[in-house]
């Protein structure tokens, strides 16, 4: 296919698409789908070799959150039956983040509800950034606190920090439907403010609100424009109690497709496959691994994800490898360069110039939650419906009960 032979030689080349190119890969029939993947698995391995980078989320403050972004399980007014509690205290913080690291997870993603940190929170959160660095060598530490203010992201990055995420979500043109204490303008200036910082900057989208195939080329585009080291994707899960529970709009191939694209646009990126994985790609994961080269292992904010043994072990099956904090993820080009330098090309777990998981990113806790979780994954069990988009799978969504603000163990 000519469209898929000029997107491979232009992704090798990192020249940017066209927008009639983006969204032809969004239209292309279900016949031609292992093609797209085969075709954006050059890229990704041109860029990423076979490794696969593996985050780990750690929900900080959970629930009680005043924006109203629809997507999301915390936000003001949602009925969704979620875990909520206040902040937890460093040292809790720091051994929830252990059970991933001993995962094999090379990022800790710090992530808490509401619409931007206080002082008195950045000071929180250094803290727990220290007492996770101090007994993890090679860690990297992700923040996402929401829209940040003027000397925020500084001083998160004088306590370690190593990135910082805040998702753009959709198109500018949509974004006033989904969220109204809010704007899209504010997002871009909070991964800008990140960015300046020298912090890598993470920032993606959520597929599945209700979006067309020209959003989705818009808000991918604007990401490619804002240059976050990391693009997560996330596959909205429309959870009950949410404004959005009805949105079944989603297959497996929509979402490789999705992930295709995302790739061709951000060919040397680090693109994570987020909230959503498992309830919408299902079975069809490993294919995305071959568009993808990052993962969360385990568990979300609010919601259960895969088994994290289950994630280590269909990484090995499908023939990559868990990258290990002795490897710089991104690019040289990237790794070195800019502001935000926070790894090198020669040594270390370097994160990249300015990336959240780059960042972490799990949409469901309005303006403060990174958008990494869609609306919040559910576990992979696929005992119902056929898996054609817009068909409720409502079985698969579970609300987290374990790991942090509980007694339980987490699932790493």
């Amino acid at each position: 296919m000519d469209l898929l032979n000029t997107l491979v030689d232009k992704g090798l080349r990192r020249e940017t698409p066209t927008r009639e190119e983006a969204l032809a890969v969004l239209g292309t029939s279900d016949d031609d789908l292992l093609d797209v993947v085969a075709a954006a698995g050059k890229v990704r391995r041109h860029w990423f070799g076979r490794r696969v980078k593996l985050n780990y989320l750690v929900n900080l403050k959970s629930g009680l959150c005043p924006e109203d972004c629809s997507y999301c399980s915390q936000r003001l007014g949602s009925e969704a039956g979620i875990l909520k509690y206040t902040w937890l205290k460093p040292e809790q913080a720091s051994d929830a983040a252990a059970a991933g690291l001993a995962g094999g997870a090379k990022r800790v993603c710090l992530v808490a509800s509401g619409r931007g940190p206080t002082d008195r929170d950045v000071d929180r959160v250094s803290d727990t950034i220290r007492a996770i660095k101090e007994g993890n060598e090679g860690v990297e530490v992700c923040a996402c606190l929401g829209l940040l203010s003027e000397g925020q992201a500084e001083r998160l990055r004088e306590a370690g920090a190593d990135a910082y995420n805040h998702n753009l979500n959709t198109s500018e043109a949509t974004y006033g439907d989904i969220t109204t204490t809010h704007t899209y303008a504010d997002r871009v200036d909070t991964v800008q403010k990140a960015h300046a910082a020298g912090l890598s900057a993470c920032s993606g989208l959520i597929a599945g609100l209700g979006e067309s195939d020209a959003d989705l080329v818009d808000v991918v585009f604007a990401l490619r424009a804002l240059d976050p080291d990391s693009v997560p994707v996330n596959f909205l899960i429309p959870f009950e109690g949410t404004p959005l529970a009805k949105e079944w709009n989603l297959s497996p191939q929509r979402c490789l497709r999705i992930l295709a694209m995302v790739r061709f646009v951000c060919p040397d990126a680090e693109v994570r496959i987020a909230g959503g994985r498992e309830v919408h790609l299902r079975t069809m994961q490993p294919l995305a691994l071959h568009l993808a080269n990052s993962v969360f292992l385990g568990d979300y904010l609010t919601s259960e994800g895969q088994a994290g043994r289950a994630d280590l072990e269909m990484i090995a099956d499908a023939g990559f490898e868990v990258e290990g904090t002795d490897r710089v993820t991104l690019p040289a080009h990237r790794a070195g360069a800019g502001a935000g330098g926070c790894g090198s090309p020669d040594g270390g777990g370097g994160c990249g110039s300015h990336e959240g998981g780059g960042g972490c990113g799990p949409a469901s806790s309005g303006a403060g939650a990174c958008v990494d979780t869609g609306a919040d994954a559910g576990p992979g069990t696929a005992s119902e419906g056929t898996g054609r988009a817009g068909e409720p799978r409502t079985g698969l969504v579970a609300v987290r009960r374990r790991g942090a603000g509980t007694d339980l163990a987490p699932n790493a």
